[in-house]
């Protein structure tokens, strides 16, 4: 079969084309924004890449159209913003979404590990693809970034179980249900649930609806781990749940107890595995437990997977790395949500102590770029000593916003004037926590170079 994938740059669609390539597809694609990484690693694939969404590539001829979720029906004053898909309706031509053509082709069959949530998809879903690894269980998996276990962010593996990030933004402009309604997971992980994608959804309660219905599709031999300490996540279990339930967190099925570098997993409240690695936050045990309950339900000892979890070693742009030049360290990050930027931020107050934490941030994501969650901001920012925010682009009051943060607030309309701002402030000693869902600019390298 030869697909064609548009918009196949993307996590998620990247991921697919991985898939279909080593499944033994004939896998072109094409996307606005053709570059490394990504493109790297599609072209070591031996996949076609085109920039733009040309009508002209119906040429291909390929067997089905693989729409991702960045493609609309948009148009300019120059005409349609994708002039391949207007063809492709004017032609009458094959076309799906990414999540179905994943169902249809890849997850049938396979015992589907699904982790979904507002935060935490992308390590919890890495943490249990190790855990299987790690037991030989030889999994397959989709991950939405790079777990540096594996090097990769997808692969189809040769047993029978399938983990995959479910996420619950929409799938395609002609199916506007949550991505993870399509990968019927028999064992599915509701790692927490608040408000985002405010493009998307109106608000908390309709986002619990999407969730529900991935609870519907659970069957009644599978099950759902669910955090136990969120009220949102009771309300879509409360809707109907048919399948078994294991709880994690305070009053759920299981438990940790002590620090998060080293601490005792509960399983009913009984002592059953020890996880000691060099994750930091309590947002991480959360993890953990949400990975280890999963692991459960395919039959990996809560011991093993413990043991698995203390040679974890995180995914890409998870509070990693980027350098330390004459005593600053300079991390980055995907925190983009308040919650994720406050739990973030935490775990790194708990690595470091009294260090000094220089935060810097941009609102890049879709809800923040409407600026839905702008009076959350200082609270989330709480624990930075200061904070340097990149607002270019931006529609609404950003310095506003974080006025109540006072003078250990700035704010800058370019990376250039960001980076003019930090130099002089930085000393030896500071940790500089750069938080983004985008590139951002490349700040991390510029920084890094400038302190040099």
């Amino acid at each position: 079969m030869h697909i064609h994938i548009l918009g196949i740059c993307g996590t998620f669609m990247g991921g697919v084309a991985a898939l279909a390539r080593e499944a033994g597809h004939t896998v072109t694609g094409c996307d606005a924004g053709v570059y490394p990484p990504m493109s790297d690693q599609l072209r070591a694939l031996g996949i076609e890449l085109i920039e733009g969404f040309g009508a002209d590539q119906l040429a291909l001829k390929p067997d089905v159209f693989v729409v991702g979720n960045v493609v609309s029906r948009a148009h300019t004053a120059a005409g349609p913003k994708f002039p391949l898909m207007e063809a492709i309706l004017d032609a009458g031509l094959p076309y799906t979404s990414g999540p179905q053509w994943l169902a249809e082709h890849v997850l049938q069959g396979r015992h589907v590990l699904a982790v979904a949530g507002t935060h935490g998809k992308t390590t919890t879903t890495g943490m249990l693809a190790w855990v299987l690894e790690q037991a030989g269980l030889q999994p397959g998996f989709l991950v939405g970034g790079v777990p540096l276990n594996f090097g990769v962010s997808a692969r189809l593996g040769s047993g029978k179980a399938f983990v995959i990030e479910a996420d619950e933004y929409d799938t395609a402009f002609f199916d506007k249900r949550s991505k993870f309604v399509h990968y019927r997971p028999r064992t599915a992980v509701l790692n927490n649930l608040e408000f985002d994608h405010a493009d998307i959804f109106d608000d908390l309660a309709a986002i619990e609806r999407q969730f529900h219905h991935l609870v519907r599709t659970v069957p009644s031999q599978g099950q759902v781990v669910f955090n136990a300490e969120q009220a949102s996540l009771q309300r879509v279990l409360v809707q109907g749940c048919w399948s078994g339930r294991a709880g994690f967190g305070t009053g759920g099925d299981w438990a940790f107890e002590g620090p998060p570098n080293a601490f005792a997993v509960l399983h009913h409240g009984q002592r059953v595995a020890e996880v000691a690695w060099d994750l930091a936050g309590v947002h991480n045990q959360m993890n953990a437990l949400a990975a280890i309950a999963a692991a459960a339900h395919v039959g990996v000892a809560p011991a093993v997977a413990a043991r698995a979890l203390s040679s974890f070693r995180n995914v890409r742009r998870r509070l990693e790395v980027r350098g330390s030049v004459n005593g600053v360290t300079v991390y980055d990050d995907f925190a983009h949500h308040p919650t994720a930027i406050a739990t973030t931020l935490d775990g790194l107050r708990r690595q470091v102590g009294q260090a000094r934490i220089v935060a810097v941030f941009e609102p890049r994501s879709n809800t923040m770029k409407l600026g839905t969650m702008a009076a959350q901001l200082p609270a989330s920012l709480a624990q930075a000593d200061r904070v340097f925010c990149h607002a270019g682009g931006l529609d609404w009051d950003v310095r506003g916003a974080l006025a109540p943060l006072g003078a250990k607030a700035q704010v800058a309309d370019s990376v250039d004037t960001l980076l003019a701002q930090l130099r002089p402030v930085l000393q030896p000693g500071d940790h500089v926590l750069c938080m983004s869902n985008g590139s951002f600019g490349g700040i991390h390298a510029r920084l890094l170079a400038a302190l040099a």
